[in-house]
């Protein structure tokens, strides 16, 4: 005898004459858990095989996650240990900088002091003989103050 599908757990529908009730079981004696039973046999290989892939899986993201950890930890470390001599070479840096801008400042104030006192040392001379003819005015009167350009 040929097994049932779901198809046969319903009457015909519709013959000529009085209308009856469409659609009803017409026997559920095993009820629908014997129905699935061999739909859930059936799936019982993937089922496993989906378990062990997720339990291959998840032990791999525990080993990359814990290798990644150790990758981490040594790039800490290392940079920890660079970060020194890191330090060291941008206050060298930072240093020679200062020096040559503090040079390039004296240089600038030397030419400067010197455009200086050589405009200084001409008027220097002027301005003591004026002091001087000044003075002689003022002590001996106007008529013994010299003349300029003699």
């Amino acid at each position: 005898m040929a097994r049932p599908t779901i198809l046969d757990r319903f009457r015909p529908v519709g013959a000529p004459g009085p209308s009856g009730p469409v659609g009803v079981p017409s026997a559920d004696d095993e009820g629908s858990a014997a129905e699935l039973l061999p739909v859930f046999e059936a799936l019982k290989p993937d089922v496993e095989a989906a378990r062990q892939l997720l339990e291959a899986a998840g032990e791999q993201a525990r080993t990359i996650l814990s290798d990644a950890r150790r990758q981490a930890d040594a790039d800490v470390a290392q940079a920890r240990m660079d970060s020194g001599a890191v330090r060291a070479r941008a206050a060298e840096q930072v240093s020679q900088e200062a020096a040559a801008r503090d040079q390039e400042r004296l240089d600038q104030a030397r030419q400067r002091a010197a455009s200086i006192s050589a405009g200084a040392a001409g008027r220097v001379t002027q301005l003591a003989a004026g002091i001087a003819a000044s003075v002689i005015q003022d002590y001996l009167g106007p008529d013994t103050a010299p003349r300029q350009g003699s």
